[in-house]
């Protein structure tokens, strides 16, 4: 009995327009991030500095007038998606759907859906979380703070297992990533059937993410067997790396147009996502 109070609770709460907008802008939020992450590469491709992950973006905002207001706005905003994934976690996906409760999907595809939405949930709960902590200055580097847990990690056996365990899932996020993009299985999660906007955006923008993903995987993999903690540095490591490359410039490059394409996309993903 319980349990279908809180289920119906949920369920009417989803219905409020007002919880659905606020959610929608957490789709806003992470496309400018995505943006900022993407001038950053585009600095490092061209000789300027800069952290190419969620905080050099958020610290970028930092630095501008009314930057700590955006800040807070932004963190209201994934606190607000992260909510929102917490009841797709609860009803399943799509709750704002008139006939989201009569889903034909099979348990296994439910299941997916649902514990991709509680990731989903932690991630959005870590980025409010990230926005908070700059906006009151206290806010560190992700690359930092990735290197040094890596390090203790890498003490003990148990500890290179578990880093090991993360690279491949955020290997597997990436891969999954790029099949979403090579597909366009993400226009299942939009109202419309794509454009000839939307549509390449969300094929490069997926894809370009995914491999960067992959690429910050393989780098947490390769610095745990070597006992490296300085390469475990996540997305900004990946980035690094790739400019390091043979023809490191022009790959950044890409990788900067892709990641600007997916921020686009997010805006997109603001209007038309199904929720």
């Amino acid at each position: 009995m319980a349990n279908n109070e809180a289920t119906g609770a949920v369920d009417r709460a989803t219905d409020s327009p007002l919880f659905e907008k606020a959610a929608r802008a957490g789709h806003v939020v992470s496309g400018l991030l995505h943006l900022l992450i993407a001038y950053i590469i585009f600095r490092i491709a061209f000789g300027s500095g800069g952290n190419a992950d969620q905080s050099g973006a958020l610290a970028t905002v930092t630095d501008k007038p009314g930057g700590k207001l955006v800040l807070w706005i932004a963190a209201v905003a994934f606190v607000a998606m992260a909510l929102w994934r917490i009841a797709e976690m609860i009803i399943g996906p799509h709750p704002s759907e008139p006939d989201s409760g009569q889903d034909n999907s099979s348990d296994k595809s439910e299941l997916f859906d649902r514990a991709k939405a509680a990731g989903l949930a932690i991630l959005y709960f870590a980025f409010a979380y990230s926005a908070v902590q700059f906006a009151v200055g206290s806010g560190k580097s992700s690359g930092k703070q990735n290197a040094g847990l890596s390090a203790k990690l890498m003490e003990n056996t148990a500890g290179k297992a578990l880093l090991i365990v993360v690279g491949l899932i955020i290997i597997a996020i990436g891969g999954y990533h790029v099949y979403k993009g090579v597909t366009k299985k993400f226009l299942e999660d939009l109202k419309t059937s794509g454009s000839s906007v939307v549509t390449p955006l969300g094929v490069a923008g997926y894809t370009a993410k995914g491999l960067v993903l992959v690429g910050a995987g393989i780098l947490v993999i390769v610095a745990t067997i070597n006992s490296d903690p300085s390469k475990a540095t996540g997305i900004d490591g990946a980035v690094k790396t790739l400019g390091e490359a043979p023809f490191g410039q022009f790959l950044l490059v890409l990788a900067g147009l892709g990641i600007a394409a997916y921020g686009l996309y997010c805006f997109a993903m603001a209007r038309y996502a199904r929720m």
